[in-house]
């Protein structure tokens, strides 16, 4: 069959215009799920026009996906939880430094990873929680103190399998060095009321049911049972207020090594970090803001305020294997 000239020129454009929709699209694959993005990423579309198209996993497939598919990735960027996270992803090679002022400006650096392969989007502390009925808060200073004679029997933890916790113990190596972290573990390890819990939910719980005294979580796992149950008999407490503040971690988004569409990443990164979409986003998980200019949740803000500490989140990373094997070591299981 022929074709005339112009109707091939009608297809070429045809189809030309149609690659160039698609490439618009930004792709990104998140350990978050569904219904904490889609808000987000709705209001970008609806303020830009751009669609994101997004795929949810668990942080390890993701990652491993990325890797595998190599430069055929349809991925733009990935996002995920916690620093040590986004610092296994950089080591893996998966990702690429998105360099952008904006981003800079917004984002304090020590919610960024030094060579710019990934930034912060939100924020949780992973703090004390106590018993309102048992604890007074003035028996409470820090989480070294957890480790005290007197909190013999009283203390719950997750498992040192998650990588909140990993995260944390690599911040007390960087503040403490290997031996005094080590006492501090073995102190919570000894102090423990019962084993380790799988989740922070089932810590809180604990703490609720009277299993323990108090324990160690992130915030925002606090302020879901705290929804759902105003009547929790659990609070949390702010320690190390008056030396190195609360550890913070976070979750962030890399621009992936073979983005198909690196400008349009970039742009969405640039958006995310906003004071607009960081309320979203933060609000929507009763998170904290990564950016010191948007606005905390109503809720989120009658925790009160903190001193958090301001050691770079990316030490999470960097001493993550050997925090692993303190907690081995130990016997923190």
């Amino acid at each position: 069959m022929r074709v005339s000239n112009a109707l091939f020129a009608t297809l070429a454009l045809g189809v030309w215009i149609g690659q160039a929709q698609a490439a618009e699209d930004v792709v990104v694959y998140s350990s978050r799920i569904d219904e904490l993005i889609k808000p987000v990423f709705d209001a970008y579309t609806q303020e830009t026009g751009v669609k994101v198209k997004f795929i949810t996993d668990k942080e390890a497939p993701l990652m491993a996906r990325i890797k595998a598919e190599g430069a055929n990735t349809p991925a733009d960027l990935l996002l995920t939880v916690d620093a040590g996270n986004l610092w296994q992803a950089e080591q893996m090679g998966i990702l690429q430094p998105l360099k952008s002022d904006w981003v800079a400006a917004n984002i304090p650096p020590q919610y960024r990873a030094s060579s710019g392969a990934w930034t912060g989007l939100s924020l949780r502390a992973r703090t004390i929680v106590y018993s309102t009925e048992r604890v007074k808060p003035g028996e409470l200073s820090t989480y070294e103190a957890l480790a005290d004679e007197n909190w013999e029997g009283r203390l719950c933890l997750r498992t040192s399998k998650k990588v909140y916790n990993q995260s944390l113990t690599a911040t007390l190596l960087e503040t403490h060095g290997a031996k005094k972290t080590e006492q501090i573990l073995t102190g919570w390890v000894n102090n423990l009321a019962t084993d380790v819990f799988s989740d922070d939910n089932s810590v809180i719980n604990a703490i609720d049911a009277g299993q323990c005294d108090v324990g160690i979580v992130n915030t925002y796992y606090f302020g879901r049972l705290h929804a759902q149950n105003p009547d929790l008999k659990v609070r949390l407490f702010w320690p190390n207020q008056n030396d190195r503040g609360v550890h913070v971690n976070l979750s962030g988004i890399g621009l992936t090594k073979y983005a198909p569409n690196p400008e349009g990443a970039r742009k969405l990164v640039e958006w995310m970090t906003g004071e607009t979409a960081q309320a979203i986003f933060a609000g929507a998980n009763k998170e904290f803001p990564a950016n010191p200019k948007a606005p905390v949740s109503e809720e989120v803000a009658s925790w009160g305020s903190f001193k958090a500490d301001t050691i770079p989140v990316e030490v999470a990373g960097k001493r993550q294997a050997e925090a692993i094997r303190l907690m081995d070591r130990v016997g923190w299981r």
